[in-house]
């Protein structure tokens, strides 16, 4: 695939001005005291422009775990299909935080800031846990097509459910003085996943 666009470019520029605007608004005066219009001119554009964007500004505050998960559905639907449910969404994620990990200082920086945004603000931490169980249907329906079983079956819904729950355990880490460290959280992620892997009886994932 070509690079994108001069106008994908400009979009996507001013998109992430919007969220680095945003994260440092909520940062230094708090997510419930910040507007939108204070985030709009803080780019220097109108709020009309804002929402051609973001629906909301806890849009503008998930963004980025959200669109972590159109990754982790891209990565999903080109494992291997033989490889069982629970394994290939562990790759999966795994993908999400080596494309991280390997991105730009900005990149890393601005995915550690709202990681540390969202745990430590209840409201947001909420609205998180409120949108991923809103999306988890997405991975449910993707499981139940590589096993080929109606999206309804009870062992899609309950691999997807255990791998959220293991993933928020991974993710929900920080060092001891409150600190976000991108290396340590990914240690701490994969070494959830070996937990949970090593915990599982082989073949516990397969429709049978």
């Amino acid at each position: 695939m070509g690079q994108p666009g001069l106008r994908e470019r400009k979009k996507q520029k001013t998109r992430l001005a919007l969220v680095d605007a945003a994260l440092d608004l909520f940062t230094t005066q708090g997510y419930e005291a910040t507007t939108v219009d204070q985030i709009a001119a803080a780019v220097e554009v109108s709020p009309r422009t804002f929402f051609r964007y973001f629906a909301t500004k806890e849009d503008v505050a998930l963004c980025l775990p959200l669109d972590g998960l159109e990754v982790v559905l891209t990565e999903l639907a080109a494992r291997p299909a033989e490889e069982p449910p629970f394994t290939a969404l562990s790759h999966a994620l795994r993908a999400l935080v080596s494309m991280v990990a390997e991105g730009d200082l900005a990149d890393r920086a601005r995915f550690l800031r709202a990681r540390e945004l969202i745990d430590t603000t209840p409201t947001l931490f909420a609205g998180s846990v409120r949108r991923m169980m809103e999306n988890e249907r997405r991975l449910v329906a993707e499981i139940a097509r590589r096993e080929s079983i109606p999206p309804d079956d009870l062992l899609a819904h309950f691999v997807v459910t255990l791998f959220t729950a293991v993933t928020r355990v991974g993710l929900e880490f920080c060092e001891p003085d409150g600190s976000h460290d991108l290396t340590a959280l990914a240690g701490h992620l994969e070494a959830t996943l070996a937990l949970a892997e090593r915990s599982l009886r082989p073949g516990w994932d397969r429709a049978r």
